[in-house]
This record gives structure tokens, sequence and C-alpha cells, in this order.
């Protein structure tokens, strides 16, 4: 079961990176109006979202014990950067505001994932 939970943690891994990779390559772009919310970035955080649970589910199976209020603000950090996302990936163009929300969030996830203990 190690090695499943750990198969996981690396696609959630894989995940973030799309999500935040995806926001990371268009700061420039920020700058001059014309960032987009990309393809990669809904996968990612879809990604997220599907690993996650699986995660939460594992753990539990396992007999940990889990952090019910983490896990319960992650998700819902994580369903408001999912909403955007997906509301807005057709656009041209994203606003300044909601692009930055999604970045911020996401790291928002990442702090509370890694410094929550």
């Amino acid at each position: 079961m190690d090695i499943l939970i750990n198969v996981f943690v690396a696609l959630h891994v894989i995940g973030i990176a799309s999500l935040l990779g995806g926001f990371l390559t268009q700061m420039k772009a920020i700058g001059a109006g014309t960032a987009r919310f990309t393809p990669a970035m809904l996968h990612g955080a879809l990604t997220m979202l599907v690993t996650g649970v699986a995660l939460v589910g594992l753990h539990q199976a396992e007999g940990h014990t889990v952090n019910n209020i983490k896990i319960g603000i992650k998700l819902a950090i994580l369903v408001v950067i999912l909403g955007i996302v997906y509301v807005k990936r057709d656009e041209e163009t994203a606003d300044k505001a909601l692009f930055g929300a999604v970045g911020g969030l996401t790291m928002a996830n990442i702090f509370i994932a890694t410094l929550w203990t």
C-alpha cells in the first residue's frame, strides 16, 4: 500500500507542477495583459483533485489519522481554483486579478500542505 500512496503523491506533485508552472510561465504575459488560463492549468488542478481524494482514502484505509480541517481547507481552495480556471479557460485573456488569485491560491495550497503539521 505504501507504493500506491507514493505513486499518488508523485501524481499529486505533477498536478501541482502543472498548475503552478502554467501560472509561472505567463508572468511576463500578466504584465502585458495577454495571460490566459491554459489547458495544463485545468488538467493540473483536476489531477490534484483526483489524486488528493485518493490519497485521503488510502491514508484512511491504512488506519492513519487524517487532519480533516486541513484537508477541507485545501479542498475549498482547490475548488475555487478549479472554478476560476474552468469558467475562464476559453477566454482569450484573463483578468490580472483572477490570474494572480489562481497563482496565490495555488501557492497557499502548497504552503498549507507542507507547513501545516
